[in-house]
Protein backbone atom coordinates (compact mmCIF):
# COMPACT_ATOMS: atom_id res chain seq x y z
CA UNK A 1 0.00 0.00 0.00
CA UNK A 2 1.19 3.52 -0.82
CA UNK A 3 0.01 6.86 0.52
CA UNK A 4 1.18 10.19 -0.89
CA UNK A 5 0.92 13.22 1.40
CA UNK A 6 0.80 16.58 -0.36
CA UNK A 7 2.46 19.14 1.94
CA UNK A 8 2.26 22.92 1.86
CA UNK A 9 6.00 23.23 2.50
CA UNK A 10 9.12 21.15 3.00
CA UNK A 11 9.04 19.62 6.50
CA UNK A 12 11.97 19.89 8.87
CA UNK A 13 14.19 16.92 8.00
CA UNK A 14 15.61 16.40 11.51
CA UNK A 15 12.09 16.41 12.99
CA UNK A 16 10.92 13.97 10.33
CA UNK A 17 13.77 11.58 11.11
CA UNK A 18 13.11 11.89 14.84
CA UNK A 19 9.40 11.15 14.30
CA UNK A 20 10.22 7.95 12.44
CA UNK A 21 12.72 6.90 15.10
CA UNK A 22 10.11 7.48 17.80
CA UNK A 23 7.36 5.64 15.89
CA UNK A 24 9.60 2.68 15.02
CA UNK A 25 10.31 2.17 18.70
CA UNK A 26 6.66 2.53 19.66
CA UNK A 27 5.42 0.06 17.02
CA UNK A 28 7.42 -3.20 17.30
CA UNK A 29 6.33 -4.38 13.84
CA UNK A 30 8.14 -1.42 12.23
CA UNK A 31 11.46 -2.99 13.22
CA UNK A 32 10.57 -6.58 12.37
CA UNK A 33 11.18 -8.64 9.24
CA UNK A 34 9.78 -11.97 8.08
CA UNK A 35 11.85 -15.13 8.28
CA UNK A 36 10.60 -18.21 6.43
CA UNK A 37 11.75 -21.67 7.61
CA UNK A 38 13.59 -23.68 4.94
CA UNK A 39 11.69 -25.84 2.45
CA UNK A 40 8.35 -24.46 3.61
CA UNK A 41 8.43 -26.72 6.68
CA UNK A 42 7.12 -24.08 9.09
CA UNK A 43 5.13 -20.86 9.24
CA UNK A 44 6.68 -17.49 8.28
CA UNK A 45 7.62 -15.66 11.47
CA UNK A 46 8.15 -12.00 12.43
CA UNK A 47 11.48 -11.36 14.16
CA UNK A 48 13.18 -8.14 15.25
CA UNK A 49 15.73 -7.04 12.65
CA UNK A 50 19.13 -7.18 14.35
CA UNK A 51 20.50 -4.76 11.72
CA UNK A 52 17.65 -2.24 11.56
CA UNK A 53 18.86 0.95 9.86
CA UNK A 54 16.43 3.87 9.62
CA UNK A 55 18.55 5.42 6.86
CA UNK A 56 17.49 2.57 4.56
CA UNK A 57 13.77 3.05 5.23
CA UNK A 58 13.59 6.88 5.13
CA UNK A 59 15.20 8.78 2.28
CA UNK A 60 15.17 12.24 0.75
CA UNK A 61 14.69 12.75 -3.00
CA UNK A 62 14.05 15.70 -5.31
CA UNK A 63 12.11 16.30 -8.51
CA UNK A 64 13.46 18.58 -11.25
CA UNK A 65 11.86 21.93 -10.45
CA UNK A 66 9.14 22.83 -10.89
CA UNK A 67 7.96 19.29 -10.12
CA UNK A 68 4.45 18.54 -11.36
CA UNK A 69 1.78 16.31 -9.87
CA UNK A 70 2.21 13.93 -12.80
CA UNK A 71 5.93 13.58 -12.07
CA UNK A 72 5.21 12.97 -8.38
CA UNK A 73 2.62 10.28 -9.09
CA UNK A 74 4.92 8.58 -11.62
CA UNK A 75 7.73 8.55 -9.04
CA UNK A 76 5.39 7.07 -6.41
CA UNK A 77 4.10 4.41 -8.82
CA UNK A 78 7.63 3.37 -9.81
CA UNK A 79 8.56 2.97 -6.15
CA UNK A 80 5.34 1.07 -5.43
CA UNK A 81 6.15 -1.46 -8.16
CA UNK A 82 9.63 -2.16 -6.75
CA UNK A 83 9.93 -5.22 -4.51
CA UNK A 84 10.78 -4.95 -0.85
CA UNK A 85 14.12 -6.20 0.47
CA UNK A 86 13.02 -9.40 2.20
CA UNK A 87 15.92 -9.16 4.65
CA UNK A 88 14.50 -5.92 6.13
CA UNK A 89 11.18 -4.71 7.60
CA UNK A 90 8.74 -4.26 4.69
CA UNK A 91 8.18 -0.51 4.59
CA UNK A 92 9.81 2.54 3.00
CA UNK A 93 9.23 6.29 3.12
CA UNK A 94 10.55 9.26 1.16
CA UNK A 95 10.45 13.03 1.45
CA UNK A 96 10.03 14.40 -2.08
CA UNK A 97 11.15 17.98 -2.60
CA UNK A 98 10.97 20.27 -5.61
CA UNK A 99 7.20 20.37 -6.19
CA UNK A 100 5.83 23.50 -7.84
CA UNK A 101 4.77 26.44 -5.65
CA UNK A 102 7.33 25.49 -2.99
CA UNK A 103 5.42 22.43 -1.87
CA UNK A 104 6.71 18.98 -0.97
CA UNK A 105 5.38 15.44 -0.62
CA UNK A 106 5.84 12.48 1.69
CA UNK A 107 5.47 9.00 0.17
CA UNK A 108 4.97 6.00 2.45
CA UNK A 109 4.88 2.39 1.24
CA UNK A 110 3.77 -0.46 3.52
CA UNK A 111 3.54 -4.15 2.78
CA UNK A 112 0.01 -5.49 3.29
CA UNK A 113 1.35 -8.15 5.66
CA UNK A 114 1.93 -5.34 8.18
CA UNK A 115 -1.67 -4.16 8.28
CA UNK A 116 -4.80 -3.39 6.27
CA UNK A 117 -5.77 0.08 5.06
CA UNK A 118 -7.64 1.09 8.22
CA UNK A 119 -4.83 -0.21 10.41
CA UNK A 120 -2.30 1.73 8.35
CA UNK A 121 -4.25 4.93 8.97
CA UNK A 122 -4.06 4.26 12.70
CA UNK A 123 -0.34 3.54 12.62
CA UNK A 124 0.81 6.45 10.46
CA UNK A 125 -1.34 8.74 12.57
CA UNK A 126 1.44 8.45 15.15
CA UNK A 127 3.62 10.57 12.82
CA UNK A 128 1.11 13.43 12.72
CA UNK A 129 0.75 16.53 14.88
CA UNK A 130 -2.14 18.92 15.47
CA UNK A 131 0.08 22.00 15.00
CA UNK A 132 3.21 23.06 13.12
CA UNK A 133 5.16 23.36 16.35
CA UNK A 134 7.07 20.37 17.70
CA UNK A 135 5.77 18.38 20.66
CA UNK A 136 8.63 18.36 23.17
CA UNK A 137 8.89 15.85 25.97
CA UNK A 138 7.50 12.81 24.15
CA UNK A 139 8.98 9.74 25.89
CA UNK A 140 11.39 7.79 23.69
CA UNK A 141 11.13 4.09 24.33
CA UNK A 142 14.05 1.72 24.14
CA UNK A 143 14.17 -0.11 20.80
CA UNK A 144 13.03 -3.74 20.85
CA UNK A 145 15.79 -6.23 21.55
CA UNK A 146 17.40 -7.56 18.39
CA UNK A 147 16.89 -11.19 17.44
CA UNK A 148 19.63 -12.55 15.16
CA UNK A 149 17.56 -15.40 13.79
CA UNK A 150 18.20 -17.76 10.87
CA UNK A 151 15.56 -19.80 8.99
CA UNK A 152 16.88 -22.97 10.64
CA UNK A 153 16.61 -21.40 14.10
CA UNK A 154 13.00 -20.38 13.39
CA UNK A 155 12.16 -23.91 12.31
CA UNK A 156 13.78 -25.38 15.41
CA UNK A 157 11.90 -22.97 17.71
CA UNK A 158 8.57 -23.77 16.03
CA UNK A 159 9.19 -27.51 16.36
CA UNK A 160 10.02 -27.10 20.05
CA UNK A 161 6.95 -24.92 20.64
CA UNK A 162 4.72 -27.47 18.91
CA UNK A 163 6.15 -30.24 21.06
CA UNK A 164 5.56 -28.24 24.25
CA UNK A 165 1.99 -27.35 23.31
CA UNK A 166 0.98 -30.72 21.87
CA UNK A 167 -0.61 -32.18 25.04
CA UNK A 168 -2.63 -29.04 25.70
CA UNK A 169 -3.66 -28.89 22.04
CA UNK A 170 -4.91 -32.46 22.10
CA UNK A 171 -6.90 -31.70 25.25
CA UNK A 172 -8.45 -28.57 23.73
CA UNK A 173 -9.39 -30.40 20.54
CA UNK A 174 -10.87 -33.27 22.54
CA UNK A 175 -12.90 -30.87 24.66
CA UNK A 176 -14.07 -29.05 21.55
CA UNK A 177 -15.08 -32.31 19.91
CA UNK A 178 -17.01 -33.40 23.01
CA UNK A 179 -18.73 -30.04 23.17
CA UNK A 180 -19.69 -30.22 19.53
CA UNK A 181 -20.95 -33.77 19.94
CA UNK A 182 -22.99 -32.73 22.99
CA UNK A 183 -24.59 -29.80 21.18
CA UNK A 184 -25.33 -31.97 18.16
CA UNK A 185 -26.87 -34.69 20.37
CA UNK A 186 -29.19 -32.22 22.10
CA UNK A 187 -30.02 -30.08 19.04
CA UNK A 188 -29.16 -32.09 15.91
CA UNK A 189 -31.34 -30.06 13.55
CA UNK A 190 -29.62 -26.80 14.55
CA UNK A 191 -26.19 -28.26 13.84
CA UNK A 192 -27.21 -29.61 10.47
CA UNK A 193 -28.88 -26.32 9.51
CA UNK A 194 -25.84 -24.26 10.53
CA UNK A 195 -23.53 -26.54 8.60
CA UNK A 196 -25.69 -26.36 5.51
CA UNK A 197 -25.88 -22.57 5.69
CA UNK A 198 -22.10 -22.31 6.01
CA UNK A 199 -21.57 -24.72 3.11
CA UNK A 200 -23.87 -22.73 0.84
CA UNK A 201 -22.17 -19.50 1.90
CA UNK A 202 -18.73 -21.00 1.29
CA UNK A 203 -19.80 -22.04 -2.21
CA UNK A 204 -20.89 -18.45 -2.94
CA UNK A 205 -17.69 -16.95 -1.50
CA UNK A 206 -15.33 -19.25 -3.45
CA UNK A 207 -17.31 -19.29 -6.70
CA UNK A 208 -15.80 -17.62 -9.78
CA UNK A 209 -16.58 -13.91 -10.24
CA UNK A 210 -20.32 -13.53 -10.91
CA UNK A 211 -19.82 -11.50 -14.11
CA UNK A 212 -17.62 -12.16 -17.15
CA UNK A 213 -14.46 -10.07 -17.54
CA UNK A 214 -14.83 -6.91 -19.61
CA UNK A 215 -13.56 -7.50 -23.18
CA UNK A 216 -12.23 -3.93 -23.18
CA UNK A 217 -10.09 -4.48 -20.06
CA UNK A 218 -8.84 -7.98 -20.79
CA UNK A 219 -5.09 -7.33 -21.09
CA UNK A 220 -2.76 -7.32 -18.07
CA UNK A 221 0.84 -6.27 -17.45
CA UNK A 222 3.21 -5.83 -14.51
CA UNK A 223 3.04 -2.01 -14.69
CA UNK A 224 1.03 0.44 -12.60
CA UNK A 225 -0.14 4.02 -13.15
CA UNK A 226 -1.31 6.36 -10.39
CA UNK A 227 -3.99 9.06 -10.80
CA UNK A 228 -5.87 11.00 -8.14
CA UNK A 229 -9.20 12.79 -7.72
CA UNK A 230 -10.96 14.35 -4.76
CA UNK A 231 -14.54 15.19 -3.82
CA UNK A 232 -16.11 16.84 -0.74
CA UNK A 233 -16.82 14.27 1.96
CA UNK A 234 -19.97 15.99 3.19
CA UNK A 235 -21.49 16.13 -0.29
CA UNK A 236 -20.65 12.53 -1.17
CA UNK A 237 -22.12 11.30 2.10
CA UNK A 238 -25.25 13.41 1.58
CA UNK A 239 -25.63 12.01 -1.94
CA UNK A 240 -25.69 8.47 -0.57
CA UNK A 241 -27.99 9.33 2.32
CA UNK A 242 -30.45 11.12 0.01
CA UNK A 243 -31.45 7.79 -1.57
CA UNK A 244 -31.01 5.51 1.45
CA UNK A 245 -27.36 4.58 0.93
CA UNK A 246 -24.01 5.32 2.55
CA UNK A 247 -20.92 7.26 1.56
CA UNK A 248 -19.34 4.00 0.37
CA UNK A 249 -22.39 3.16 -1.74
CA UNK A 250 -22.22 6.60 -3.39
CA UNK A 251 -18.47 6.27 -3.97
CA UNK A 252 -18.78 2.88 -5.69
CA UNK A 253 -21.76 4.11 -7.72
CA UNK A 254 -19.60 6.99 -8.97
CA UNK A 255 -16.81 4.61 -9.96
CA UNK A 256 -19.24 2.41 -11.86
CA UNK A 257 -20.65 5.43 -13.65
CA UNK A 258 -17.12 6.17 -14.79
CA UNK A 259 -16.67 2.62 -16.06
CA UNK A 260 -19.94 2.86 -17.99
CA UNK A 261 -18.78 6.03 -19.70
CA UNK A 262 -15.34 4.58 -20.44
CA UNK A 263 -16.83 1.53 -22.14
CA UNK A 264 -19.30 3.66 -24.09
CA UNK A 265 -16.46 5.92 -25.21
CA UNK A 266 -14.85 2.94 -26.94
CA UNK A 267 -18.14 1.59 -28.29
CA UNK A 268 -18.18 -1.48 -26.03
CA UNK A 269 -20.98 -0.98 -23.48
CA UNK A 270 -21.47 -3.68 -20.84
CA UNK A 271 -24.20 -4.39 -18.27
CA UNK A 272 -22.12 -5.90 -15.44
CA UNK A 273 -18.54 -5.74 -14.24
CA UNK A 274 -16.72 -8.26 -12.03
CA UNK A 275 -15.55 -6.33 -8.97
CA UNK A 276 -14.67 -6.83 -5.32
CA UNK A 277 -14.60 -4.70 -2.22
CA UNK A 278 -13.28 -5.35 1.29
CA UNK A 279 -15.78 -5.74 4.11
CA UNK A 280 -14.18 -4.47 7.32
CA UNK A 281 -14.16 -6.89 10.26
CA UNK A 282 -12.34 -4.40 12.50
CA UNK A 283 -13.98 -3.63 15.84
CA UNK A 284 -13.24 -0.92 18.35
CA UNK A 285 -11.46 -3.37 20.69
CA UNK A 286 -9.04 -4.60 18.02
CA UNK A 287 -5.42 -3.47 18.51
CA UNK A 288 -3.78 -1.18 15.95
CA UNK A 289 -2.25 -2.81 12.89
CA UNK A 290 -2.97 -6.27 11.59
CA UNK A 291 -5.43 -7.25 8.88
CA UNK A 292 -9.13 -7.27 9.77
CA UNK A 293 -11.11 -7.51 6.52
CA UNK A 294 -12.66 -9.98 4.12
CA UNK A 295 -13.22 -9.63 0.39
CA UNK A 296 -16.63 -9.81 -1.25
CA UNK A 297 -17.11 -10.14 -5.02
CA UNK A 298 -20.18 -9.22 -7.02
CA UNK A 299 -21.52 -8.35 -10.45
CA UNK A 300 -21.44 -4.55 -10.38
CA UNK A 301 -24.37 -2.87 -12.18
CA UNK A 302 -22.31 -0.80 -14.63
CA UNK A 303 -25.07 -0.63 -17.21
CA UNK A 304 -27.56 0.99 -14.82
CA UNK A 305 -27.73 4.65 -15.95
CA UNK A 306 -29.59 5.95 -12.88
CA UNK A 307 -27.05 6.77 -10.11
CA UNK A 308 -29.73 6.48 -7.42
CA UNK A 309 -30.63 2.96 -8.54
CA UNK A 310 -26.93 2.01 -8.64
CA UNK A 311 -26.61 3.16 -5.04
CA UNK A 312 -29.62 1.01 -4.05
CA UNK A 313 -28.18 -2.09 -5.74
CA UNK A 314 -24.73 -1.61 -4.14
CA UNK A 315 -26.27 -0.99 -0.71
CA UNK A 316 -28.32 -4.20 -0.91
CA UNK A 317 -25.25 -6.22 -1.92
CA UNK A 318 -23.14 -4.91 0.98
CA UNK A 319 -25.89 -5.69 3.49
CA UNK A 320 -26.19 -9.22 2.11
CA UNK A 321 -22.41 -9.77 2.04
CA UNK A 322 -22.04 -8.80 5.71
CA UNK A 323 -24.43 -11.64 6.63
CA UNK A 324 -22.47 -14.36 4.81
CA UNK A 325 -21.41 -16.99 7.42
CA UNK A 326 -18.31 -17.88 5.37
CA UNK A 327 -17.26 -14.28 4.65
CA UNK A 328 -14.02 -14.59 6.65
CA UNK A 329 -13.14 -18.04 5.33
CA UNK A 330 -9.54 -17.08 4.52
CA UNK A 331 -9.11 -15.66 8.01
CA UNK A 332 -10.44 -18.89 9.49
CA UNK A 333 -8.08 -20.93 7.32
CA UNK A 334 -5.05 -18.69 7.86
CA UNK A 335 -3.38 -20.90 10.52
CA UNK A 336 -3.56 -23.89 8.16
CA UNK A 337 -2.65 -21.89 5.04
CA UNK A 338 0.45 -20.50 6.77
CA UNK A 339 1.84 -24.02 6.91
CA UNK A 340 1.57 -24.53 3.16
CA UNK A 341 4.33 -23.53 0.70
CA UNK A 342 4.21 -19.79 -0.01
CA UNK A 343 3.78 -20.15 -3.84
CA UNK A 344 0.76 -22.40 -3.30
CA UNK A 345 -0.87 -19.94 -0.89
CA UNK A 346 -0.12 -17.04 -3.26
CA UNK A 347 -1.90 -18.87 -6.08
CA UNK A 348 -4.89 -19.55 -3.82
CA UNK A 349 -5.25 -15.87 -2.93
CA UNK A 350 -4.43 -14.71 -6.46
CA UNK A 351 -7.15 -16.89 -7.90
CA UNK A 352 -9.67 -14.73 -6.07
CA UNK A 353 -8.56 -11.51 -7.81
CA UNK A 354 -7.04 -12.14 -11.24
CA UNK A 355 -10.40 -12.33 -13.05
CA UNK A 356 -11.71 -9.09 -11.55
CA UNK A 357 -11.82 -5.78 -13.39
CA UNK A 358 -12.22 -3.50 -10.35
CA UNK A 359 -11.44 -3.54 -6.67
CA UNK A 360 -12.67 -0.62 -4.58
CA UNK A 361 -11.68 0.19 -1.01
CA UNK A 362 -12.86 2.92 1.38
CA UNK A 363 -10.81 3.96 4.43
CA UNK A 364 -11.88 6.39 7.15
CA UNK A 365 -9.03 8.84 7.76
CA UNK A 366 -8.43 11.88 9.93
CA UNK A 367 -11.39 14.28 10.27
CA UNK A 368 -9.11 17.24 11.11
CA UNK A 369 -6.09 18.93 9.45
CA UNK A 370 -2.76 17.45 10.52
CA UNK A 371 0.91 18.36 10.24
CA UNK A 372 4.06 16.41 9.50
CA UNK A 373 7.29 17.80 10.97
CA UNK A 374 6.02 21.39 10.61
CA UNK A 375 4.37 21.02 7.19
CA UNK A 376 0.59 21.04 6.83
CA UNK A 377 -0.86 17.97 5.09
CA UNK A 378 -3.13 19.24 2.30
CA UNK A 379 -4.16 15.88 0.84
CA UNK A 380 -3.59 12.19 1.59
CA UNK A 381 -3.69 10.24 -1.65
CA UNK A 382 -4.11 6.45 -1.14
CA UNK A 383 -3.04 3.78 -3.63
CA UNK A 384 -3.76 0.12 -3.03
CA UNK A 385 -1.83 -2.70 -4.71
CA UNK A 386 -2.96 -4.07 -8.07
CA UNK A 387 -3.28 -7.85 -7.54
CA UNK A 388 -4.19 -8.85 -11.06
CA UNK A 389 -7.26 -6.64 -11.56
CA UNK A 390 -7.51 -3.80 -14.08
CA UNK A 391 -8.17 -1.04 -11.53
CA UNK A 392 -7.68 -0.65 -7.79
CA UNK A 393 -9.59 2.38 -6.50
CA UNK A 394 -9.03 3.56 -2.93
CA UNK A 395 -10.83 6.34 -1.05
CA UNK A 396 -9.27 7.91 2.04
CA UNK A 397 -11.17 10.66 3.83
CA UNK A 398 -9.11 13.52 5.26
CA UNK A 399 -10.22 16.83 6.83
CA UNK A 400 -13.52 16.98 4.95
CA UNK A 401 -12.20 15.72 1.60
CA UNK A 402 -12.46 12.28 0.03
CA UNK A 403 -9.11 11.65 -1.67
CA UNK A 404 -9.44 8.94 -4.32
CA UNK A 405 -6.38 7.13 -5.65
CA UNK A 406 -6.68 5.18 -8.90
CA UNK A 407 -4.07 2.48 -9.55
CA UNK A 408 -4.57 1.21 -13.10
CA UNK A 409 -2.91 -1.38 -15.28
CA UNK A 410 -1.82 0.44 -18.48
CA UNK A 411 -2.44 -2.71 -20.53
CA UNK A 412 -6.11 -2.68 -19.46
CA UNK A 413 -6.75 1.08 -19.21
CA UNK A 414 -5.11 2.13 -22.47
CA UNK A 415 -6.28 5.77 -22.34
CA UNK A 416 -5.84 6.88 -18.71
CA UNK A 417 -6.75 10.52 -19.39
CA UNK A 418 -10.12 9.50 -20.82
CA UNK A 419 -10.62 7.07 -17.95
CA UNK A 420 -9.96 9.72 -15.28
CA UNK A 421 -12.37 12.14 -16.99
CA UNK A 422 -15.01 9.39 -17.10
CA UNK A 423 -14.59 8.61 -13.38
CA UNK A 424 -14.82 12.31 -12.55
CA UNK A 425 -18.06 12.54 -14.56
CA UNK A 426 -19.41 9.47 -12.75
CA UNK A 427 -18.63 11.01 -9.38
CA UNK A 428 -20.16 14.36 -10.38
CA UNK A 429 -23.32 12.52 -11.45
CA UNK A 430 -23.60 11.01 -7.97
CA UNK A 431 -22.75 14.27 -6.19
CA UNK A 432 -25.65 15.91 -8.00
CA UNK A 433 -28.00 13.75 -5.87
CA UNK A 434 -26.96 15.64 -2.73
CA UNK A 435 -29.38 18.31 -1.42
CA UNK A 436 -28.40 21.81 -2.46
CA UNK A 437 -27.56 22.92 1.10
CA UNK A 438 -24.66 20.42 1.42
CA UNK A 439 -22.32 22.57 -0.66
CA UNK A 440 -20.75 22.31 -4.07
CA UNK A 441 -17.66 20.63 -5.35
CA UNK A 442 -14.52 22.83 -5.26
Amino acid sequence: MTVVYLLDRTPDWDRLVAAHEWASRLIPRARQRVVEPPLGLGAPTWVVDDQFDLRFHLRRVGLPEPGTMRELLDLAAADAMASFDRTRPPWRAALVEGLEDGRAAYVLKLHHSLTDGQGATQLVGLLHSHTREPSPGKPLQEPPAAEPTSPLAVLAEQAAANARSAPAGVARRAAGALGTASRFATRPTDGLADGARFARSLQRILAPPPAPPSPLLGERSRSWRFDALDVPLRQLKAAGNSVGGSLNDAYVAGLLGGFRRYHEHFGQPIDELAMAMPISLRRGDHPMGGNRFAGARFAAPVGEPDPAERIHLIHDFVLTARQEPALDVFGLLAPALNRLPTPLVARAYGGQTTKLDLQASNIAGLPYPAYLAGARIERMLPFGPLPGCAVMATLLSYAGTCCIGLNTDPAAITDPDVYVRCVQAGLDEVLALAPADTGHRT
